[in-house]
């Protein structure tokens, strides 16, 4: 596991990850920013998708992206933690890890999951993020690279402490 500060629209791995809504049809934060870099097609694939429920994820082609792919997945609204919201949060990330295995994916990045407009608290979110991704890969490596892109410092930060406590 890598942390990686900058725009994840920027990255050369084999898939990115975008923070999406149940629409797939863009919004705010990183999944707009994704939507503007992979162009229209990307809209357009994901107009014949049909959504995608909280704690799930679908894949399309990344298009304009330098990732050959984008695994959409939609975290959780936070509401206090007793909404199951940590459960659907770990499985965004098992899922969106489940779908690069499927399609022999070697490197993938995630942004922050419902760290933006969800209001998801941002170390809690960064645990569960480090625990999900570590179990997978301790039980398959066939995924060799696993970035951490954080946009701002309070992202980097809470992700940069979390991976030093979890080696």
């Amino acid at each position: 596991m890598q942390l990686v500060r900058g725009d994840i629209t920027q990255l050369n791995v084999d898939a990115i990850v975008n923070a999406a809504n149940t629409s797939l049809l863009g919004g705010g934060g990183v999944d707009g920013a994704i939507h503007r870099a992979a162009g229209p097609e990307l809209l357009a694939e994901c107009r014949t998708l049909g959504g995608c429920e909280v704690g799930q994820a679908k894949i399309t082609r990344g298009y304009r992206l330098p990732a050959k792919h984008v695994i959409h997945t939609v975290g959780p609204i936070w509401r206090g933690g007793n909404h199951n919201e940590p459960t659907l949060l770990a499985s965004c990330y098992t899922q969106s890890l489940s779908l690069a295995q499927q399609y022999r994916i070697r490197s993938i990045a995630f942004p922050a999951i419902s760290c933006g407009v969800y209001g998801y608290p941002i170390n809690q979110a960064v645990a569960i993020a480090v625990r999900e991704v570590g179990a997978f890969l301790a039980r398959d490596d066939s995924i060799m690279q696993v970035k951490f892109c954080a946009f701002g410092d309070e992202i980097f930060t809470a992700y940069d402490n979390e991976l030093h406590a979890s080696r």
